[in-house]
C-alpha cells in the first residue's frame, strides 16, 4: 500500500472513532440509583469539624504568643 492509502485509513479510522465515542455510553440507570447527598453532607460536616479545629488552634496560638510576650 502506498503512503497516501495508508494515510487516508488512517484518517477514516480516527473520525470513526472520534463520532462513535461522542455520544459515550449511556450510564443514567447508574447515576439515578445512587444519592450523594448524604455523602456530600457528611463531606461538609467533617469540613466543618475540621475548620473549627483549626481556627481553635490558631487562637490558642495567637494567645499563647500574647502571654509570653507579657
Amino acid at each position: 500500500m502506498t503512503k497516501n492509502v495508508m494515510r487516508g485509513l488512517a484518517l477514516v479510522g480516527a473520525l470513526s472513532t472520534g463520532a462513535a465515542m461522542a455520544a459515550g455510553p449511556d450510564l443514567s440507570s447508574l447515576t439515578t440509583a445512587v444519592d450523594f447527598g448524604t455523602v456530600i453532607t457528611a463531606i461538609l460536616a467533617i469540613a466543618g469539624l475540621l475548620a473549627a479545629v483549626y481556627v481553635s488552634i490558631k487562637g490558642a496560638t495567637t494567645v499563647i504568643g500574647l502571654i509570653r510576650r507579657g
